[in-house]
């Protein structure tokens, strides 16, 4: 039979209020009740439930997770670092990979709801109407991370993808390039989209530099976008002679559909990528990325939450963290 906490109360001879105090860590209890009640938790083999004492305590200590795609290797970077820090403060997780789902994720947001999450982190700004009137309407405090939505009140952490994507393709003008090939992400996206692809154009345009569209293409941020995307350029007779992806992933794929080609990088081909990943010392050459502080940006993403879990900031601006060019050796210098 399951042992309820009143058999606990029956067997160390005190109120079963007394056994919840106990089990909920609570200070003002004698010292020798808590000793029976836990000697009495021991003998029977009590295993208090869950989510009973979160239901007691209006406390969970459950943040819930939307994520795109996790098999990115971003994602899975800083998913962990969400990890880590989240556990760390004495929060789980319960993370939801929507696969670019959107009627995924309005299915989780409501076991979000009923599981009573404390805090949600969405990571992707596809909204549609859907889910922009659900999240508006929840009584549980929401941030985004990496991401900024249109029209969205809520905090973002993120860094200034356009200023970014900028310095990247300035990089490479800097080192002698003027045919720079872009393979960028779903325009759909402002954040890793529709911004990085602005701040590419305007870094050619403010140099000088005419901007060649088919040197241009838009895939998906996957490894194997990067190399079917970078397959099309290569059918250029003017290729590029430096290409920006903006993503590592779509970085890789490239190096290796030039190398499939015959080509070298970055003796024929320089490919720069964006974001950080841990996949950029890993790969030969080593890719050379503009990074995001991908860790960090999880940590402070989790730390601001909680902040408007316990109601130290009710709202406040979104937080940008800065950017940082990590040269390494899938780029040469042509001058």
């Amino acid at each position: 039979m399951t042992v309820k906490i009143k058999d606990v109360a029956i067997r160390a001879g005190v109120s079963t209020t007394t056994v919840s105090r106990v089990l909920n860590g609570e200070k003002y209890v004698r010292e020798d009740l808590k000793n029976r009640v836990n000697e009495a938790i021991q003998d029977l083999g009590y295993a208090p439930s869950q989510i009973a004492r979160s239901l007691v305590r209006n406390k969970t200590n459950l943040l819930g997770v939307i994520v795109p795609d996790l098999t990115s290797s971003f994602y899975s970077t800083i998913l962990s670092s969400i990890e880590q820090t989240a556990t760390s403060n004495e929060y789980n997780l319960l993370v939801c990979n929507i696969s670019e789902d959107i009627e995924k994720e309005y299915k989780y947001l409501n076991i979000f709801k009923e599981m009573r999450v404390e805090g949600i982190i969405i990571m992707h700004e596809k909204i549609n109407e859907k889910i922009r009137e659900f999240i508006n309407k929840l009584d549980i405090p929401v941030i985004f991370s990496s991401v900024k939505p249109m029209d969205q009140s809520f905090i973002s952490v993120i860094v200034d993808d356009y200023a970014a994507a900028y310095d990247a393709t300035k990089y490479l003008i800097e080192i002698g390039h003027e045919r720079i090939g872009f393979i960028g992400g779903d325009m759909r996206d402002i954040t890793s989209g529709q911004n990085r692809y602005s701040g590419y154009r305007n870094a050619l345009s403010d140099h000088g530099i005419k901007i060649v569209h088919e040197h241009i293409r838009f895939g998906d941020y996957k490894v194997k976008s990067g190399y079917d995307m970078m397959g099309e350029l290569l059918r250029y007779k003017l290729q590029p002679t430096a290409v920006f992806a903006v993503s590592d992933d779509m970085a890789i794929g490239a190096v290796n559909c030039i190398a499939d080609h015959g080509l070298r990088v970055p003796e024929d081909i320089s490919v720069m990528g964006f974001d950080g990943s841990q996949l950029t010392e890993l790969v030969r050459p080593r890719i050379t990325s503009m990074e995001q502080p991908i860790h960090h940006m999880g940590k402070v993403t989790v730390e601001t939450l909680l902040r408007l879990i316990s109601g130290e900031i009710q709202q406040e601006e979104d937080i940008i963290l800065g950017h940082r060019l990590e040269v390494r050796d899938s780029c040469r210098n042509v001058k």
